[in-house]
């Protein structure tokens, strides 16, 4: 008990201050080698051998924990999850070069004159091997070693103290012999905040299979109620839980955000928080198009303060991994620098097999000899003891140039056509993406649309070829707003001539034609000698070719009047809220008076279309009885008065 708790307090130390990053396995990956086929008492077996790496915190890590590890305890699985005979074996420690525990220091591998404060590092590397003779399976095998538990200062996953790791090979059916991929480097150890990582993550395949790379899950282990499990779980196995905003595809903090090449295996970005990161790399081999195996790396990236006085830095303006910029317009590249520290400058633009691809301007332009991928090279204060240098790659393929044709009638409700008119040198192009401006998007690569509205909208084209060519290309499409409109109902005294007003167009055509000084116009004359309803239909064109109907009433009365409601409730509900006359067959109106019971005047308007909204002196007016009185002249010239009460209701 008393070597328990003193192993506790030794690790709790370890988080606090500069030992933040104590750790006790940093990390793992799983290989192994198919020897051939032999006979094993008249049965017959596949040789394997199967070998794990683990990565040991020296420096910081719980030395009780690091000796723990040995010896490694792996367990066999068929890949369905049944348990094989010999499910458990205790594997006898092995490496080369060992220290004095039988481990290897990984060496740093890192040097820079211009880094002022190098972290203390210590990472050991154990090695544990084992050789299987598996009997023929149509399933294949699973190997798995599981260890508790992580240390609790990784910064994307939750809960990291109480987290075991998993590590596990597949070994495909029997059918399919197959050694592993083998990562090449070893995981980094000093990564620099603020500066670009290029980290190059691949792995050879002695079968000649195609290799392809992802950021992927790191999967739990262990409980810490059982420090070193005898046997292992049997897939599947359960996903650690990361912590809000990183996933297993987003596993740490940059801007240009970190992300692995598929093709290459290169991981590359800026990290811009200081602290441990959990990141996991699954790399596939393919044979016939199909995936035969993935191996896993897991590592803890340990993102640093380095003090890096000089870096070299080329930005990136494309989604593609490590490339500065893909020109499609022409072979002229300007470049950017954006790196720090530097007062000495060479760049070789990487043209092959010529030597005056060179420049030692702070930010060059180069015009390159013919389309290709070139790698770019930049070297900041070179020959000096406070070199960085950087690679990008630029790609350049001219010419493409997004263009697009519309056509159709501009009018609200008919369909336009818009034509792609992009200019590739270097097809197919693969992606077209529309905007018509109105809420509406397309991917076709020559949609149709419909406005429903008239207006001004900025459609928008953006189109990308096989080579990753983006452009972009905008015209304004106008759509006539167009609204026929014949006029609004109206009443007339019979007798009364009135000219009709319609509107929205170049040509007009009423219908009917009955009492109509001409129906080609938009504002005939209408003769009424008889009372009745007239309804009119107008057909309206307008010079953009819209066109459409509109109708129109006439209400041909005997004798002019006047029409008032008999009371009104003016509470802002939008019904009835203002008390206003309705004329027929007047010339004009004089004045509208309205008075209270005590004969103060509470409104007064010389217009119809004024009315009184129920107030007095800017406060609502009392309920009650009010008296109106208007003055008018007639349509023959003569003036003329009608009074009335009506009831304010609220």
């Amino acid at each position: 008990m008393k070597k328990r708790i003193v192993t506790i307090l030794i690790f709790l130390l370890s988080l606090t201050g500069n030992a933040v990053w104590a750790s006790h396995i940093v990390g793992g990956d799983f290989i192994y080698k198919y020897q051939g086929d032999t006979i094993i008492n008249s049965q017959l077996r596949q040789k394997y051998t199967v070998t794990l790496y683990i990565y040991q915190d020296c420096n910081e890590g719980v030395l009780d924990a690091i000796a723990q590890d040995n010896p490694a305890h792996f367990t066999v699985y068929r890949d369905d999850g049944s348990v094989i005979p010999y499910r458990f074996d205790t594997n006898i420690f092995y490496n080369s070069n060992p220290t004095s525990d039988g481990a290897i220091q990984v060496p740093p591998n890192f040097s820079n004159d211009c880094v002022t404060k190098i972290p203390n590092l210590c990472l050991l590397r154990k090695k544990f091997e084992k050789t299987y003779y598996l009997p023929p399976s149509t399933t294949g095998y699973v190997v798995v070693y599981q260890r508790c538990c992580r240390n609790a200062s990784i910064l994307n996953v939750l809960n990291p103290g109480d987290e075991g790791a998993t590590y596990y090979c597949h070994i495909p059916p029997s059918a399919t012999p197959n050694n592993s991929a083998v990562f090449k480097n070893y995981p980094p150890q000093i990564i620099c905040i603020n500066n670009p990582l290029y980290y190059d993550n691949s792995a050879s395949d002695a079968d000649g299979d195609s290799l392809s790379y992802e950021f992927c899950v790191a999967e739990e282990g262990a409980t810490g109620a059982d420090i070193k499990p005898k046997i292992a779980s049997p897939p599947p196995f359960v996903s650690v839980v990361y912590a809000p905003s990183y996933t297993y595809q987003n596993p740490i903090n940059g801007f240009p955000v970190i992300q692995i090449d598929p093709v290459s295996g290169i991981i590359t970005g800026t990290p811009n928080r200081i602290g441990r990161f959990l990141v996991t790399i699954c790399c596939s081999e393919w044979r016939n198009g199909i995936i035969i195996n993935t191996v896993k790396r897991e590592f803890q990236f340990v993102v640093t303060d380095c003090s890096k006085v000089v870096v070299a830095d080329i930005p990136l303006f494309t989604d593609v991994p490590n490339t500065y910029i893909i020109n499609c317009k022409d072979y002229n590249v300007n470049f950017v620098n954006t790196s720090k520290g530097g007062f000495n400058y060479r760049w070789d633009f990487g043209v092959p097999e010529i030597g005056d691809d060179v420049s030692t301007d702070f930010q060059p332009s180069y015009t390159y000899p013919d389309t290709g991928t070139y790698t770019v090279k930049l070297v900041v204060n070179p020959g000096t003891t406070c070199p960085d240098s950087i690679t990008r790659l630029v790609k350049i393929y001219p010419r493409f140039f997004t263009n697009f044709t519309d056509s159709g009638v501009y009018c609200p409700g008919s369909p336009i056509t818009f034509t792609d008119q992009t200019i590739a040198t270097i097809k197919p192009i693969l992606y077209w993406k529309w905007n018509f401006g109105d809420g509406n998007t397309s991917t076709q690569q020559n949609p149709t649309h419909t406005f429903n509205t008239g207006g001004t909208f900025n459609v928008v084209m953006i189109s990308e070829n096989i080579k990753n060519c983006v452009d972009t290309s905008l015209s304004r499409v106008v759509v006539q707003n167009f609204k026929p409109f014949a006029g609004d109902d109206t009443i007339i005294v019979r007798g009364e001539t009135i000219q009709f007003q319609a509107q929205g167009g170049t040509t007009y055509a009423w219908s009917p034609a009955t009492r109509l000084s001409d129906t080609a116009i938009a504002n005939p004359l209408g003769n009424f000698p008889d009372t009745g309803y007239y309804t009119y239909s107008v057909f309206v064109r307008s010079d953009y070719g819209c066109y459409g109907y509109d109708t129109i009433r006439v209400w041909v009365v005997n004798n002019a009047s006047f029409t008032l409601p008999t009371a009104f409730t003016p509470n802002g509900d939008g019904l009835n809220d203002f008390f206003r006359p309705l004329a027929v067959g007047y010339r004009n109106l004089k004045y509208f008076r309205i008075f209270n019971r005590w004969g103060e005047q509470v409104f007064y308007g010389e217009s119809i279309e004024n009315g009184w909204n129920g107030t007095h002196n800017n406060k609502p007016a009392e309920l009650g009885v009010y008296y109106w009185q208007i003055v008018f002249i007639d349509r023959f010239g003569v003036e003329g008065q009608v009074k009335g009460d009506v009831t304010l209701i609220r």
